[in-house]
């Protein structure tokens, strides 16, 4: 991987993360088109995975210092309050983690077709979203679990992991800023921990050929990306404008799957 392929993949990865369009989708379809062998990427998906983990550090640290404080005050407060349902929210894709992490990972594979057809879910996700126009509710356990469940299936390349889980939480009615909230923080700590369980799988022995240059530069790439998408993304949620971000994912899909 050289490092102009490490700045259109970072670039990739930190503004699809957060848009609804599928940052792992996007990436699979990234590495098709350059030439990057699945099993020489691992590493540096780990790396801008990383960075778009602390591009939502960066935009809701405010939030999240104001939950560190709630927690260590040790006492059931709307923080731990909070903190238990993002909890709740980690049981879906946890369980697939622990048992199924093996199939998981076979999808990553450059499996086009895949993709494709899995854009299309996400663009019927993202339509979804106009069935429902009262949202008022704050977000309770039983909807923290359900939208554990739209994240969980988000795992398969071409599901979009913000799109599912805000296009779900919008559906059972909650407030569309609280959704995005939700969304962004929810998936801090699944992605920390996979990161951590492939470190102790030793599967970041090695680099698997990439250099650091490109990991340096698809890091800072998916950072900066991922920063303006994060907040770009939030207003959208607010705004209800979703339904241009399912015009595209189709646009998109068709091609995928005419190309497969």
């Amino acid at each position: 991987m050289n490092w102009l392929e490490a700045l259109i993949l970072g670039l990739l990865q930190g503004l699809t993360e957060f848009l609804p369009i599928s940052s792992s989708g996007h990436l699979e379809l990234g590495k098709a088109i350059l030439g990057v062998k699945p099993e020489q990427s691992l590493v540096f998906t780990v790396v801008v995975h990383g960075a778009t983990v602390l591009s939502t550090i960066v935009v809701f640290y405010k939030e999240i210092i104001q939950l560190f404080k709630g927690l260590f005050a040790f006492r059931w407060n709307d923080e731990t309050i909070y903190i238990s349902k993002i909890l709740v929210s980690m049981i879906p894709v946890v369980i697939a983690g622990l048992f199924f992490k093996d199939f998981v990972e076979s999808l990553f594979n450059g499996n086009i077709l895949l993709v494709g057809l899995m854009l299309l879910v996400t663009a019927g996700f993202l339509m979804s979203t106009y069935i429902r126009k009262n949202n008022r509710k704050q977000i309770g356990f039983w909807d923290a679990f359900v939208i554990g469940i739209a994240q969980m299936l988000a795992v398969i390349p071409g599901i979009s992991r913000s799109g599912a889980t805000i296009s779900t939480g919008l559906l059972l009615g909650n407030k569309k800023e609280n959704v995005a909230r939700f969304s962004f923080l929810m998936v801090l700590i699944p992605i920390i921990g996979a990161n951590l369980m492939d470190l102790a799988d030793g599967k970041m022995a090695g680099n698997d050929g990439v250099g650091i240059t490109p990991l340096i530069i698809g890091f800072i790439a998916a950072f900066v990306s991922g920063l303006l998408a994060c907040r770009w993304m939030i207003n959208i949620v607010k705004k209800g404008k979703l339904y241009y971000f399912a015009i595209y994912c189709v646009i998109i899909g068709i091609i995928a799957i005419v190309f497969s």
